[in-house]
């Protein structure tokens, strides 16, 4: 039997176990510690609530892990790279069960939950070549490089979401790896990269979005283009699950949260009201989950799934919204939303938000007032995409797009 124990890390010096996990015949047990149920914190309420016993996982249509740990573990960049450092161990990634790669994750996961025993991987705080990482991020996304710099493999294998990206400490213009604990005046950011799909406007136009989304009254982190050099940028923001002094915070995803699969346009903005409206019972959450939906609807970024929500919870153990992130244009499958709007994916109307929000309590006094500033916002998407240095035709075809020419 495969154990591991799941830890919270506060922080180096404030860390709790919360339980063990365990692995049997193919099968996933888990089982809370009586010191943390002591604690009355609710890591994932839905699918793991705060009790006695052991619980089996047996919701495979959803996945081989618990949303709750399964959030712990990287997408299909970070799965790529993990994949490839173990076969230059000499093992396949095909015979590695689900708390192996946890136990890769171990303590350099997103969020405050960490394995133990973890799968030791050496870490420095050398200066990141960010030109070097990207192009190598570029050509081993494509597979056209067997040997991974080690600064990109140790700095990129645990994120989450298909992009190629990496977790760095920034301090002014110095850049090192970041996902364990960070020197004195570094703080935590997330830099992203092109795949192998997009173009090098990728960056720019994510960051113009950012700008955008900011002024349309969005809650989102700082964010900014890191220069790497002959004319290559690359998008970053902070991350809102690290605090100064390396403080940790919880993060859980709408789509594990209720073990849904985010890669299937399976759920509607109304799922996700529901369940901020249940978990956080904080109105300002409904507001401001009106307002990206709005957001996405105007700005035609159609890859709102599941995944791309995400709630956080603090010591006193309240959940609310966390900050937005992934705002980009994107086609989306078929040309549509993934998330619907009141069962319309192709194209949500206006008054149909108006009426998702009524039902949970927006007023359409406010509703409108919120459209009418994203709308604001999205009018001045040319203005944001110059400032990002986004090409001609990538301003003109998402001008088109969202209908402000």
């Amino acid at each position: 039997m495969k154990k591991l124990i799941v830890r919270f890390q506060k922080s180096q010096a404030e860390v709790l176990v919360v339980g063990t996990l365990a692995e049997q015949d193919r099968k996933i047990y888990f089982e809370y510690d009586a010191s943390w149920i002591e604690s009355g914190l609710q890591l994932s309420p839905f699918k793991l609530p705060l009790q006695q016993g052991l619980f089996e996982h047996t919701d495979y249509s959803f996945g081989p892990l618990p949303g709750l740990f399964d959030d712990s573990l990287p997408d299909g960049w970070g799965l790529l790279l993990m994949d490839r450092y173990f076969r230059k161990l000499g093992v396949d990634p095909a015979t590695l069960s689900p708390l192996d790669r946890l136990s890769y994750v171990g303590t350099r996961s997103m969020g405050a939950l960490t394995y133990h025993p973890s799968h030791e991987v050496e870490l420095d705080s050398s200066i990141l070549d960010l030109h070097a990482l990207g192009k190598n991020a570029e050509e081993v996304f494509a597979g056209s490089v067997a040997n991974v710099l080690p600064e990109l493999e140790r700095a990129g294998g645990t994120p989450g979401g298909a992009r190629p990206k990496v977790l760095v400490g920034v301090k002014d213009d110095q850049i090192i790896s970041g996902e364990n604990d960070l020197p004195s005046g570094f703080e935590h950011w997330l830099i992203k990269f092109a795949s192998r799909e997009e173009l090098s406007h990728a960056s720019r136009v994510e960051y113009a979005y950012s700008l955008m989304a900011k002024e349309a009254g969005i809650s989102f982190p700082e964010s900014r283009l890191f220069d790497a050099g002959n004319d290559r940028c690359y998008f970053g923001v902070k991350r809102f699950d690290r605090e100064e002094g390396n403080k940790r915070k919880h993060v859980h995803t709408f789509a594990n949260l209720i073990h849904t699969n985010f890669r299937i346009p399976s759920t509607d903005y109304v799922d996700l009201f529901k369940v901020t409206q249940l978990l956080t019972r904080n109105h300002q959450d409904i507001v401001e989950l009106f307002r990206r939906m709005v957001f996405n609807v105007a700005s035609h970024n159609r890859d709102d799934h599941a995944k791309n929500f995400a709630f956080m919870m603090d010591e006193q153990g309240q959940w609310g919204l966390t900050r937005a992130y992934d705002l980009t244009f994107t086609e989306g499958i078929g040309g549509e939303h993934t998330m619907s709007v009141l069962g319309e994916g192709k194209n949500p109307s206006w008054e149909q938000c108006v009426e998702l929000a009524a039902q949970f309590g927006v007023k359409k006094k406010v509703a409108l007032s919120i459209i009418e500033q994203v709308k604001s916002a999205t009018h001045q998407w040319k203005k944001f995409a110059n400032t990002a240095k986004c090409s001609k035709s990538m301003i003109k075809k998402i001008a088109e797009q969202m209908n402000c020419k």
